[in-house]
């Protein structure tokens, strides 16, 4: 709690310690000399009035001033003069005392709301450590460091703008930016983000991007214009306020007048007018609506999801379909071999080499994926390319050489079939099949088959179970894959759909296929969310209802496109983030539907004369406090995975 809040805290109780004592020695008789006259009990009881009241008071005249008067402040001020003139004081100070406690637990709860943020708010470096060219360090603003500075990072420091590691290596404290407490290891080679914390060790860093185009500058920016965003329910709240504050005021002018006229009684009428004004009062709709909202963004960005403003929270809410990229998003993106088939008296680790040598001088990242293979099966191995001659590529077949003065086949089946290799055919259409034979004996020999695939991420087959747990009805996978790639991959995941052997604008004209049967089937009703990483998928994110892009940490054009930003690489969030926005907008329909119905009812007993002002106060204050008590649950979003 601030200082500030703390002093409005201490003014409230003060008025509020004055007032009990006052009404406890008005109800029981203490001091009958300062009550029983009138002009004396009013000034008596202005004293915790205005030390309670007094903000309150001021704004209701600066928005008469101004001739914006139609607010809660104007209510409440016009309520409590008219329950003074009426000779109800105590109740007048109740009114204004209560309606600040109100008021307080508002502020109290969208300072913690906003704890949930503060951490990302947090994550701008005070100042960078260049290293000049004589060897020296100069410590200057993150804005003045430029692109190819060369940034010393201390234990300890934030690091200021996205870079590569030159030397060191540390564990990256990554928690403000994704929610996950595991430091991350990190070392020569590897790209650091700005915003997250240097653990132990000391690192040196090539700036790769200057300050205002790095991660830490995109988060801000979208944190700060998430509040821009409203939900359809927020955008009805504020429309309805404006509207329904100025019919308040004039339908307690009429019941006022007109019953005073009929019945001759002005101050029992005036009486429940204030009443009337009380009650009617619209804060529970318009505090606890947004901060519903607020809670909800916050609960999300306390779990590493970063959402653009609330009418995508309020979509997320509702999601009918959910549309994922595969490479990258469900899959890892990396190739690797995960099987090796040899035949009798072949080992594992010579079939490696030999393909490795082979493919020695290739880029191709099934090429890549067999030479780390085998490096992580011998480390201290050195493929020496001296050793292969007479290289031959075959065009979709694959490679022809020779190695240590002995011909080596290595591709698919064709290759096999063409060079009349007896091979055994290997069945799996989710991998990439490198078979691999050589000659022997002037024959040439079936050594046996290197499987690589694209790995399923170890937490998809958990994220689209959870979805589909939670509501959601039909999951699509969209690839550039093979058919029987993509398929396999579907069906081990247990997708609905999957849509295969699609360029980048095949996927733009699917998504749009699936927007529109989504439409005729739910009556123009529905939202489809796409999931991709952001970069190649762009296009896709922006036309879905709401774009989440995965694996963006770093990544501009993921943080421009999407609506929701998942922090890291976990499709675990994705649920955890839907499973909040279905919280929010339930929380954001109580409070809606309590507020309404128990000012109703109390507005109606107030007109009758049933209800008097001390009902009023918990029809308004009362209301409100329960509503942000409710809207305070989401506060207590616990990190889920």
């Amino acid at each position: 709690m601030d200082k500030k809040l703390k002093k409005e805290l201490f003014k409230i109780l003060t008025g509020v310690v004055i007032f009990f004592a006052l009404l406890a020695a008005e109800k029981t008789g203490i001091c009958p000399a300062l009550f029983d006259n009138k002009l004396i009990s009013f000034l008596i009881y202005l004293v915790p009035y205005f030390i309670s009241g007094y903000p309150v008071v001021k704004k209701a005249i600066l928005g008469i001033k101004n001739r914006q008067p139609m607010d809660e402040s104007l209510l409440m001020t016009v309520a409590t003069v008219g329950a003074f003139a009426t000779g109800e004081s105590s109740e007048a100070v109740a009114v204004m005392v209560f309606y600040q406690v109100g008021e307080w637990f508002q502020k109290y709860a969208v300072g913690q709301s906003r704890k949930n943020i503060a951490g990302l708010m947090d994550i701008v470096p005070e100042e960078a450590n260049v290293e000049r060219e004589d060897g020296t360090v100069e410590t200057v603003d993150p804005d003045e460091v430029e692109i190819g500075d060369i940034l010393v990072i201390k234990a300890g420091d934030r690091i200021p703008v996205d870079g590569e590691v030159l030397s060191g290596e540390s564990l990256i404290n990554t928690a403000a930016l994704t929610g996950e407490s595991v430091p991350r290891s990190v070392r020569t080679g590897d790209t650091v983000i700005s915003g997250c914390i240097n653990g132990e060790g000391l690192l040196r860093v090539r700036a790769l991007k200057v300050f205002e185009d790095s991660t830490v500058s995109k988060i801000l920016e979208l944190v700060e214009n998430a509040s821009e965003k409203k939900s359809k329910t927020e955008n009805f709240i504020t429309r309805f306020a404006r509207v329904y504050t100025p019919i308040v005021v004039y339908a307690a002018i009429a019941l006022a007048v007109i019953p005073s006229i009929i019945t001759g009684d002005p101050a029992t009428w005036f009486y429940r007018a204030c009443t009337f004004l009380v009650v009617s009062c619209p804060c529970a709709l318009v505090i606890s609506i947004p901060l519903a909202f607020f809670g909800g963004i916050g609960a999300a960005s306390s779990n590493g999801v970063l959402i653009k403003g609330s009418n995508y929270l309020e979509l997320l809410s509702k999601p009918d379909t959910v549309v994922s990229d595969k490479t990258g998003t469900l899959t890892e993106g990396n190739f690797k071999v995960y099987k090796v088939i040899t035949e009798e008296g072949i080992s594992r680790t010579e079939i490696l080499r030999l393909a490795a040598l082979a493919e020695g001088m290739s880029s191709h990242p099934i090429a890549k994926s067999i030479r780390d293979e085998l490096s992580s099966q011998v480390p201290d191995y050195v493929i020496n390319t001296n050793l292969v001659t007479d290289t031959e590529n075959v065009s979709g077949q694959g490679i022809i050489c020779k190695v240590e003065d002995r011909r080596v086949f290595i591709g698919n089946d064709k290759l096999m079939r063409d060079n009349g290799v007896v091979f055994s055919e290997v069945n799996d259409p989710a991998a990439t099949i490198s078979y691999v034979a050589a000659e022997e004996d002037e024959t040439v020999r079936y050594l046996g088959a290197i499987l690589i695939r694209d790995q399923i991420k170890k937490e998809a087959g958990e994220a689209v179970s959870e979805m589909k747990r939670i509501g959601v009805k039909n999951i699509v996978m969209l690839t550039g894959d093979r058919k029987e790639v993509g398929e396999a991959v579907g069906k081990e995941l247990h997708v609905d759909r999957v849509c295969a052997e699609l360029l980048p604008q095949d996927k733009v004209s699917r998504v749009e296929e699936l927007l529109e049967d989504l439409r005729k089937k739910n009556a123009g009703e529905g939202v489809l969310a796409f999931i991709g990483d952001g970069i190649n998928d762009a296009p896709v994110l922006a036309r879905a209802d709401v774009g989440i892009a995965m694996g963006s940490i770093g990544s501009d054009a993921a943080i421009e496109a999407a609506d929701v930003v998942i922090m890291d690489d976990d499709l675990r969030r994705i649920p955890t983030t839907i499973a909040i926005a279905v919280k929010t907008m339930s929380i954001a329909k109580e409070n809606i539907a309590f507020a309404l119905i128990v000012k109703i009812g109390v507005l109606i007993l107030g007109a009758l004369g049933i209800a008097n002002m001390w009902a009023a106060v918990f029809g308004d204050v009362g209301v409100s406090v329960l509503c942000i008590l409710n809207s305070m649950r989401l506060l207590t979003a616990k990190k889920t995975i």
